[in-house]
């Protein structure tokens, strides 16, 4: 089967999409039949330019930035076309050429104009006014660049429903983005992951609990609650670092802020940290803690965290409660006084955040089978192939 992936972000880019991308392409291209010929002869198109990268390391072919023909003529080729977010031109590009077309929902582009559902510029979780037909508080919401951008999301995101309701497939990591969507033919398929031998956390002679935040430095992360909820637990005189790995836009404002508050001792932002040096730092870690306030469709870091039985205290967004089920505390969305408790009974109960980590573990060997995301994916390839035929 000719597979064309589109992805509008790829490696060396660096998110959830690149990374389910790349897991996604890599297990499929791993698949052999009968005879031990491959499964699917796979291509791969995105807009991220290469840079350094080298694109040879990966069992299927990377087309970069190709223009409009041909990006048509690879389409045409194709059997099954299958898109990661709701892109305009390849979506439109496979329902004139008659291939199936499979979109997987990333974000909630075709709910929410800005697609994080979430209200701008105070960063709180949207109701969802877009579904609610409460048009004027979404072109209020995004009017921050000007009233004419407002308007062109506005009206994007009544194409891309026009389009995906015409698909062969909408995928969606969760069951709770599938109810939001209200879309045809919604197949939930979890992400996978990579499984690695469970970390063993080691006890700080200190005995000062640390606390980590991993993940980008912007406002819809929700870094600078975990900072507010730090405020509260000093002034509870309890002793604990936290830790934050990552980087981002907001990085300064957010080491302002912790100076300002005069968290400074207690506060390091570590950058960006991979490999042996990202396993260390959370393997230290009594507990990582995931406050983002919107644009969250499943909750890579939260998934990964499990996988390495690090017990965790995230918001109460839909996708990280179906993710967690109940292996971990959730907090009410942005507040940062519900967060300080849920921390604190965390670190005054070593052996329920033991327990929970354990649990978290079991779970994402579970929920997030990269096995059973490839081959929930062949699936949807191969019935949309067969509903083409007849």
């Amino acid at each position: 089967m000719k597979l064309l992936i589109y992805s509008h972000f790829f490696a060396p880019s660096v998110g959830g999409v690149e990374t389910i991308v790349l897991s996604l392409a890599g297990g499929l291209a791993e698949l052999r039949d009968s005879i031990g010929a491959p499964q699917f002869e796979i291509t791969l198109v995105t807009q991220t330019p290469a840079g350094n990268y080298e694109d040879g390391v990966h069992p299927f072919r990377v087309i970069r930035k190709p223009g409009l023909i041909p990006l048509w003529q690879l389409i045409r080729k194709s059997d099954v076309v299958h898109v990661a977010g709701p892109a305009l031109a390849p979506l439109l590009m496979s329902l004139v050429a008659g291939r199936p077309a499979i979109i997987e929902h990333h974000g909630f582009q075709t709910i929410c104009p800005n697609g994080q559902l979430v209200i701008e510029p105070m960063s709180i979780p949207c109701p969802g006014h877009f579904m609610a037909g409460r048009h004027a508080e979404c072109l209020r919401c995004n009017s921050g660049p000007g009233w004419l951008a407002s308007w062109k999301l506005w009206v994007l995101t009544f194409a891309r429903r026009f389009l995906c309701a015409r698909v062969t497939a909408n995928i969606t990591p969760t069951q709770w983005l599938g109810g939001l969507l209200h879309l045809p033919r919604v197949a939930v398929i979890p992400h996978g992951l990579e499984f690695a031998e469970a970390a063993t956390r080691q006890v700080r002679i200190s005995g000062i609990a640390a606390i980590a935040f991993l993940g980008r430095i912007v406002t819809t992360k929700g870094a600078r609650i975990l900072l507010q909820a730090a405020m509260i637990l000093r002034e509870q005189k309890r002793s604990f670092e936290l830790l934050i790995i990552g980087d981002g836009p907001e990085r300064a404002a957010l080491e302002q802020f912790a100076r300002d508050s005069q968290l400074g001792p207690q506060v390091r932002f570590a950058g960006r940290l991979s490999g042996e040096q990202l396993e260390t730092a959370l393997a230290q870690s009594s507990v990582v803690v995931v406050p983002s306030l919107g644009g969250e469709v499943f909750g890579l870091v939260v998934a990964e965290n499990m996988a390495r039985a690090m017990p965790i205290v995230a918001s109460d967004l839909g996708a990280f409660t179906e993710v967690l089920g109940d292996t971990g505390l959730v907090f009410r969305t942005g507040d940062a006084a519900d967060l300080a408790a849920a921390i604190s009974r965390l670190l005054d109960d070593p052996p329920l955040g033991s327990a929970l980590g354990q649990r978290a573990r079991q779970r994402a060997l579970d929920f997030c089978s990269k096995s059973r995301m490839i081959e929930a994916h062949t699936h949807v390839y191969r019935e949309g192939c067969s509903a083409a035929k007849d």
